[in-house]
């Protein structure tokens, strides 16, 4: 049990904190239990949500700035104290910062008793456990909170100079393959090679797992920080090659001019670092990128469009349309099915092109809901134009994200099932590269779809992979050609010539094929020599809405 030697009051103790705040980054507190009274390092209040650095009622405050699930493990050991229970508190739980997130603190003391052995001070030190370190004792650098510190060096100047982040590429398989220990030895030996190349006045800091950056607050240029990246680069590759090879990996960088940036406080300096990082990453790995602002500004606006995208699948799908474009019969050249469509309107922005807004819905895993909701409309459309036209069959994209990571063929069959309509009146659309891609979960596809009779085409084919012996590994009921593909035909006697090989082999095979994209009478003309099965384009009819489209085309075919 600890007594004081000399009785020491709670203003006493007070001035000790005072003396001592200045120094240190934790938080110096005094519990006068008796006088339910407590004093705290005036700093806490620049952090935490306190009344103020000394306040009365203690347990009741305490319950204003702690995290509410933490309340009464707090209490609980405050009583302990109290009966005498306990010498030494000792708890980790969370305060509420000035924005009333929760921080977690451990927060430690001694209890001080009087002549009577009476708990009368608990005395003690307040950290944050999970702030950032100030260093890094693997890569022997400082961290994050040092170049903060730094930064704020500069604030109120004119910041000139540049941020240099490093990344190792797939630091991630470096651990998984070695071991956690030899990934920190390729931190080492990473940090090493950035500081053997760099100049006065630049300053390396770890930021995070694999993640290093270069500040340089001395007016160099983008150029200079294109040439250390390159010095960088080339020493990395002496340690791989010293190290026998042991482990092969690569650095990308981003860089960022503070002459390009507007705004340069820390956070938006980081923020903007992290992007022409990630860019450099994106654009193939092994290389630098210098932020430039058009760039972000893109990356802004895709993030708003993906933005809108998700509000519009969480709030019943509004803004998504199924549109359908004819696909004519070439003897007859009438109406015999349709494409389904995918269109966006945003209240925001307007349409949004398919080319666009489509890749987000793939890169986000959107598609899956949104492909599930085509192939609704697509389904109920088409029992609907059965009632006129009873052969009529609906064409339906997949994309190769539903074929991965969804159960898509459970979705077609319970869809289906859902609006009463067989087999026939529904064909699945998969691009060739869509198949490469997907590989052994595409053939599983493909076999479930041939299980139940559903029919298969290959969309744009020829203008991505051409390899003809996917129509032998998977024979697919028809094959789609692309416009692209079409104007090349079109317009050169050889292209036609291989489209024309291209048709007979098709039907060699007993394979449907579709022209794509004829847009013209003299098109179709010349397409009709090489006698596909049919064709689709502006010519026959513009994508529309399901009532444009029973209109123009059902209504026209029914009355025949």
């Amino acid at each position: 049990m600890k007594r004081l030697e000399d009785k020491l009051t709670i203003e006493q103790f007070k001035k000790v904190i005072d003396v001592l705040n200045p120094c240190m980054d934790d938080y110096l507190y005094i519990y006068d239990i008796k006088g339910d009274h407590y004093c705290i390092s005036p700093s806490a209040m620049m952090r935490f949500k306190l009344p103020a650095c000394e306040f009365t009622d203690v347990v009741e405050m305490h319950a204003r700035f702690t995290y509410p699930d933490d309340i009464v493990l707090l209490q609980e050991d405050l009583k302990k104290i109290i009966r005498k229970e306990s010498n030494f508190h000792n708890m980790q739980y969370r305060w509420l910062d000035k924005s009333n997130k929760a921080v977690w603190i451990n927060c430690r003391g001694s209890v001080l008793y009087d002549e009577c052995g009476e708990p009368e001070y608990l005395v003690g030190c307040i950290n944050e456990i999970g702030k950032k370190q100030r260093a890094d004792n693997v890569s022997g650098l400082l961290g994050e909170t040092s170049l903060q510190s730094e930064f704020q060096r500069y604030q109120n100047e004119e910041v000139k100079g540049f941020i240099l982040r490093i990344g190792i590429d797939n630091f991630k398989e470096i651990n998984e393959n070695k071991g956690i220990e030899y990934g920190d030895m390729v931190i080492r030996k990473t940090a090493d090679c950035i500081e053997s190349v760099t100049s006065p006045g630049q300053h390396i800091y770890r930021i995070v797992a694999d993640e290093f950056i270069v500040a340089d607050f001395t007016g160099r240029s983008a150029e200079a920080a294109i040439k250390l990246y390159h010095k960088i680069h080339d020493r990395v590759n002496e340690f791989i090659e010293s190290n026998c090879y042991e482990v092969f990996y690569t650095v990308s960088a981003g860089i960022l001019d503070f002459s390009a940036v507007t705004k340069r406080v820390y956070t938006n300096v980081m923020k903007l670092s992290e992007f022409a990082l990630n860019e450099a990453k994106e654009r193939g790995k092994n290389r630098y990128y210098v932020y430039v602002k058009e760039d972000y500004d893109l990356f802004l606006q895709k993030k708003e469009r993906l933005r809108q995208l998700r509000h519009s699948v969480n709030h019943n799908f509004e803004g998504f349309e199924a549109y359908f474009q004819p696909i004519a019969d070439i003897k007859n050249r009438r109406l015999s099915s349709a494409e389904t469509l995918l269109r966006y309107h945003s209240e925001e922005t307007g349409a949004i092109p398919p080319m666009q807004f489509i890749p987000l819905l793939e890169e986000s895993g959107l598609i899956i809901p949104v492909g599930k909701w085509v192939l609704n409309e697509a389904i109920k459309t088409c029992v609907e134009i059965r009632k006129s036209i009873p052969d009529f069959r609906v064409s339906v994209n997949i994309s190769y994200v539903q074929v991965l990571k969804s159960d898509i063929l459970n979705d077609i069959l319970e869809t289906l099932e859902k609006y009463g309509l067989d087999a026939s009146g529904i064909m699945i659309e998969l691009t060739e590269s869509g198949f490469l891609e997907a590989n052994e979960n595409f053939v599983a596809f493909y076999e479930g779809l041939k299980t139940h009779n559903i029919a298969l085409a290959l969309d744009d084919f020829g203008t991505g992979y051409s390899n003809f012996r996917y129509l032998a590994e998977i024979y697919p009921h028809a094959i789609k050609i692309d416009r692209s593909f079409t104007l090349k035909a079109l317009n050169n006697e050889y292209e036609y010539l291989l489209l024309q090989h291209m048709v007979n082999m098709s039907h060699s095979v007993d394979l449907k094929l579709c022209i794509e994209g004829i847009e013209t009478k003299d098109e179709l003309d010349k397409i009709c020599g090489i006698n596909p099965d049919y064709i689709q384009g502006y010519l026959f009819g513009k994508p529309c809405n399901y009532e444009a489209f029973h209109e123009n085309y059902v209504k026209e075919k029914a009355n025949k």
